[in-house]
C-alpha cells in the first residue's frame, strides 16, 4: 500500500483541471537532454542555444561573469560552453526555461523569482561541501521546489492575499493552500517537473518538502537523495530569510534541526556556511 499523499491519477485530473501546466520548449527540452548526457556534444548544444536569443545572453552573461575568472570577454557560444562546464550550462537552461514561464511584471512574481534565484545560487554553494550531492540537483530542485506558487498565482488572483493573511495569523502556508484551493504548490510543482522530463527524484522531493514527518518517511516513499535535497533547501532558506521580500517562514525549528543533523553539520559548519555565504553571494 502506497503512502496516502501519493498522487493519484484522481489527484493528477484534479491538478490539471485547476491550474495551467506549462510546458517546456522544444529547444530547451533538447539543450536539456543534450547537457544531461554523460558525454553531451558540445558544438549541438552551441547550435541549440545560438537558436535561442535569450538562452545565448545567459550563457555569454554567466561565462564572462568573475564566477568563472574569465581573463577575456567571449561572444563565441563554443567557447562559453566549454568555460562553463555541462553541470553549470544544465542550470542556466533550466532557469532560462523557467523565467520564460513566469509571468513577470507583477510584485508577488517579481519577489518570488529574486528569492528563488538567490536560494538556488545559495544551495549550490551548500552542495559543494557535501560529497556525493550534485551541485546542479541542488540547484534544480531550489529553483522548482515553490514553482507550484506563481503558477497557482496566475490561475487564482486571490492566492497572493490569502499568502499574506497566513502569514499574519500564524498558519502555514501549505495548510492555507489546503483550505482554499483545489490542489497545493507541491503537487503543482511535481507534475511540472514529471511534464519538463526532470529527474524523478527532484520531482519527488518537491512533492513532499512540505510533509511534517518528512524526515521519519520510509525510503520507499522519499528515498535519501531526495531528503537530502530538502535538507539543503531547508537551511538555505533559513539562513536567507532575512534577505527575502515578503518571506514565508516556512522552515521552522525541527525541520532546521533535522535538516542539520541529516546533513551532519554542526553549529561550526553552520558559521562557516554563512560566512561564505556572505561573502559570495550577498555582499554584492
Amino acid at each position: 500500500m502506497g503512502h496516502p499523499h501519493e498522487l493519484s491519477p484522481e489527484d493528477i485530473e484534479q491538478v490539471l483541471a485547476s491550474v495551467d501546466i506549462p510546458s517546456c520548449s522544444a529547444v530547451v527540452q533538447e539543450a536539456m537532454l543534450e547537457a544531461q548526457r554523460d558525454d553531451p556534444d558540445l558544438r549541438k548544444l552551441a547550435r541549440l542555444i545560438a537558436a535561442d536569443a535569450g538562452l545565448l545572453a545567459k550563457v555569454l552573461k554567466m561565462a564572462n561573469s568573475p564566477l568563472f575568472s574569465a581573463s577575456k570577454p567571449t561572444s563565441n557560444v563554443l567557447s562559453a560552453l566549454e568555460r562553463l562546464g555541462t553541470r553549470n550550462i544544465h542550470c542556466i537552461v533550466m532557469t532560462a526555461a523557467l523565467k520564460a514561464t513566469m509571468q513577470l511584471g507583477n510584485p508577488y512574481t517579481e519577489a518570488f523569482w529574486t528569492r528563488t534565484v538567490l536560494l538556488a545560487q545559495a544551495a549550490g554553494l551548500l552542495a559543494r561541501q557535501h560529497s556525493g550531492v550534485a551541485l546542479d540537483a541542488a540547484y534544480l530542485y531550489a529553483l522548482f521546489h515553490d514553482v507550484g506558487q506563481p503558477l497557482m498565482a496566475q490561475r487564482y488572483p486571490e492566492y497572493p492575499q490569502v499568502l499574506i493573511n497566513c502569514r499574519e495569523v500564524k498558519q502555514l502556508q501549505i495548510d492555507a493552500e489546503t483550505d482554499y484551493f483545489p490542489c497545493t504548490h507541491p503537487v503543482v510543482g511535481a507534475l511540472l517537473i514529471r511534464n519538463w522530463g526532470l529527474p524523478a527524484l527532484i520531482g519527488k522531493a518537491i512533492r513532499y518538502h512540505h510533509e511534517p514527518e518528512l524526515y521519519k518517511l520510509p525510503e520507499s516513499t522519499l528515498p535519501a537523495g531526495a531528503l537530502t535535497l530538502i535538507a539543503i533547501v531547508q537551511i538555505t532558506e533559513r539562513l536567507l530569510l532575512d534577505y527575502y521580500a515578503e518571506a514565508d517562514q516556512e522552515v521552522g525549528d525541527g525541520h532546521f534541526a533535522a535538516a542539520l543533523a541529516h546533513l551532519g553539520m554542526t553549529e561550526t559548519d553552520l558559521d562557516a556556511f554563512q560566512e561564505e555565504l556572505q561573502q559570495k553571494l550577498l555582499s554584492a
